[in-house]
Order: C-alpha cells, then sequence, then structure tokens
C-alpha cells in the first residue's frame, strides 16, 4: 500500500480486498492475532478497540436527542461552517447516495445529512445525530478514528470493527480550532464501495481546511478580544494566545502563566520562589531574571508588578475543566482534558494542582459509571496505567481484553520490587 491513510489503491479488486479483511477480522476477534494485509493504521486502530472493550457485535448508543442535541449542536463552533460544508460537500452526497456527517471531539454525530434511502439504511446502525461514534465506543469508524488519530483517514467496508458496519466505506477528516490547534470534531463522507478512492479522503480534507479557514475569519461569541487564552494540559510547554498571536512559552515562563491564571489578584515575589522552586537555594535574583525575559515576550503592559500579576483575564484550559466538573458536566470536563497539567514540571504548585485536577477527574468518571467515558479515560496515554479505573470499567464492561489488561496490571502492581529482571523473553 503505497500511502497506509488510503484504504484502496487504484485498480485493486474491492471483492478480494473485502474477502481478505474479513478473514483478517475474524482472526483478531477470535485469536487476537494480526494478518499482513490489514493497515497498520487499520490495525492499531482495532488494537484501541480492544483494548478499549469495544465487541464486534456492538452498535452505537444515542447519547444526545432532541432538545439537548438542538441546544448542542447550536452552540457547537462547527455549526457556523455548516453552510459552507453543505455547499461543498451536500451535492456530491446527494448525487452519489451517500451521506455527508460532521462530528464533534467525542465522535458525536450532530449532523448526517444526504440522500434519503441511504439515510434510512444508517439509521439501522444508530449512523444518526446524536449518536457516539467514537473508537473507544464503537471501534474503528472513519469519523471517530479521525478524531482519535487527528489525522484524514478512510475506513472500507471489513475494516470496521462493528460487523453492522462493515457494509460501508466512509473517509473523514479531523477539523481543527484555527487559534488553537485543539480538535473540534471532523466531517467525513459515508456510503458505498466507491468511497474508498483517494480522491474522496483528498476532497474530504480539502473540506475540512476549508472549514477551518472560514472559522478562521470569525471571532467566537462573547470572546473579548482583549483576553488572554492559555492551553496548558497535555503539554510541557504551554501556549498563549494574545490578540491572535500564539506564544510558545518555556517550561518555567508555562509555570509562571499557570500560577498567575490562577491568582489574578496577583502574588509577591516569595510567594512565587515558594510556588516554584523545591530548593529553597534559589534566590530572588533568578526569579527576577525569569520575569523579565517574560515581560519582554509578552510585550509592554501585560505583566504587572508588586504583585506580580497579567493584566487582562486569561482563560485556561485548566480552568474550563474545573468550571464543567464543578457543575457535574463529567463528560465535558473530560473533552476538554487534554492530558496532564505541564507533565514534566516539578514546581511544588503545579505538581499539586496537576494532582488535584486529575484526582478530581478520576473520582468523577469512576462516579458516574460510564463505560464509555471509563474506556476513553483508560484508552489515553496517562490512563492507559490507572487500575482504579480499569477496574471500573471492567464492572461496567466485562469483555475479555478489558479483563487482561487489569490483570496485567495487578500482577505487575503485586510483583516484588525487581520482578522484571526475572520476566521470560
Amino acid at each position: 500500500m503505497t500511502d497506509p491513510w488510503v484504504a484502496l489503491e487504484p485498480g485493486a479488486d474491492p471483492v478480494e480486498r473485502v474477502r481478505v479483511l474479513r478473514r483478517a477480522h475474524e482472526a483478531f476477534t477470535q485469536q487476537g492475532t494480526m494478518a499482513r494485509p490489514v493497515r497498520s493504521v487499520v490495525a492499531d486502530s482495532w488494537r484501541r478497540s480492544a483494548r478499549a472493550g469495544v465487541g464486534p457485535e456492538g452498535t452505537a448508543c444515542v447519547e444526545l436527542t432532541d432538545g439537548d442535541l438542538g441546544s448542542y449542536r447550536a452552540e457547537h463552533p462547527l455549526a457556523r461552517v455548516m453552510p459552507l460544508v453543505r455547499e461543498l460537500l451536500g451535492t456530491f452526497a446527494s448525487d452519489g447516495e451517500h451521506l455527508l456527517a460532521v462530528c464533534d471531539a467525542q465522535g458525536r454525530l450532530l449532523w448526517v445529512e444526504g440522500d434519503a434511502t441511504t439515510r434510512r439504511r444508517a439509521d439501522r446502525m444508530n449512523f444518526v445525530p446524536g449518536a457516539r461514534w467514537a473508537e473507544s465506543a464503537v471501534g474503528t469508524n472513519a469519523p471517530g478514528t479521525a478524531v482519535a488519530v487527528d489525522r484524514p483517514v478512510q475506513v472500507f467496508a471489513a475494516e470496521h470493527f462493528i460487523r453492522r458496519v462493515q457494509p460501508w466505506t466512509c473517509a473523514a477528516a479531523p477539523v481543527h480550532d484555527p487559534r488553537t490547534g485543539r480538535v473540534l470534531g471532523a466531517v467525513d463522507i459515508t456510503g458505498g464501495d466507491g468511497l474508498a478512492h483517494p480522491h474522496s479522503l483528498g476532497f474530504v480534507q480539502a473540506v475540512a481546511r476549508a472549514a477551518e479557514s472560514q472559522l478562521a475569519l470569525f471571532t467566537p461569541p462573547g470572546a473579548s478580544t482583549d483576553a488572554l487564552e492559555l492551553a496548558a494540559l497535555g503539554r510541557d510547554e504551554a501556549q498563549l494566545l494574545v490578540e491572535g498571536r500564539k506564544i510558545r512559552l518555556s517550561p518555567r515562563h508555562s509555570e509562571i502563566l499557570v500560577l498567575l491564571a490562577r491568582h489574578p489578584e496577583g502574588l509577591s515575589g516569595d510567594e512565587l520562589l515558594c510556588a516554584l522552586y523545591e530548593d529553597e537555594s534559589v534566590t530572588p535574583v533568578t526569579l527576577r531574571a525569569e520575569l523579565a525575559r517574560l515581560r519582554r515576550l509578552l510585550g509592554p503592559g501585560l505583566l504587572g508588578s508588586r504583585p506580580y500579576r497579567l493584566t487582562l483575564p486569561v482563560e485556561s484550559d485548566v480552568a474550563v475543566v474545573e468550571r464543567r466538573l464543578e457543575t457535574g458536566a463529567v463528560t465535558a470536563a473530560v473533552s476538554a482534558y487534554r492530558g496532564p497539567l505541564l507533565p514534566g514540571s516539578q514546581a511544588p504548585a503545579v505538581v499539586r494542582l496537576r494532582h488535584r485536577l486529575a484526582d478530581g477527574l478520576r473520582t468523577a468518571l469512576i462516579a458516574r459509571r460510564d463505560p464509555d467515558l471509563l474506556a476513553d479515560w483508560s484508552h489515553c496515554p496517562w490512563g492507559e496505567d490507572d487500575l482504579d479505573v480499569w477496574r471500573a470499567l471492567a464492572a461496567v464492561r466485562p469483555a475479555p481484553a478489558v479483563w487482561s489488561r487489569l490483570r496485567e496490571l495487578e500482577s505487575e502492581l503485586s510483583a516484588p520490587p525487581g520482578w522484571e529482571h526475572f520476566r521470560g523473553p
């Protein structure tokens, strides 16, 4: 395969390819073995699907209906580019008896439009607005996998993990917030085997880029042009957005901005020293030098002193997660959580905040007992070794792959120090 992201090379026999894929799918779901003809992107997705406890006979669940769906769609950033998406993809979908679909960053379908007959067929597998098609919920599929790997992807026939979806072929591309770079969702085209062509993947990718270009022209509703935006979750070097200008911060400057964002009233030099440095021998001169460099980086007027403070309001991704947790919006909190806060930081105050935020999310997830949310967490790098979450997932989704991973974790934690030196090859 020349391009691993394209499902079927020009000239390939789709009937023979389906036959080979079905055998490979059967081997994987029954024996756990992966056949060579399976593309690497699909093989990786099958493994993630199995680890998340997805079964080949599963189906999508509808999470948003009626008024909830309508209000959620109206507030979603992608609502503003739907006219453009329809203009570019709508005729292609209708004329080819395909479906145009748009999902959010959690794989929930927000819009499914196109040929009426094809829609009725899709309804039978819950490919409908409000249904959750995340990879961790229904396995390999183009919109769910596109947001999982943040890449345009095609999924052909029996490459789908769930059998009832295998008569379909789809291509999807993620759409990003042009200011922050975060994934907002994906644009998808779903239909028959004719979509297993490089042109369909290129087409849907072009539509996604056009949507991003149009989003860049909009100012988010209610957003202040004077506010600062700080993204610090899942990254060692935070990013600050200042009047459309993206500033990548050093690890130390990232720590300072996180702390000042949490204390709009400001912090004294001594308070910042204690919050940033474990080593008590670090002098105020060192801190003042860092703050001087930060002031030059931010530009005039943004960093005040006596006490040290930011002179404009700051919206941080940490605060977004905390607010959503406080209101009980666990799903929304998880969707905004991009990973541990400045994971490489050893600053005492940052470490405390990192643990408090992660523990709050984990506690809420375990209490909610939602199998899809638990699978999402265990699917992520920061959750793959989280024993408590795996135990909760096994209780609500007792799939063989989940139990296997749980036993593996329990064995590792109960083994004596140095046990890895006695393991077999």
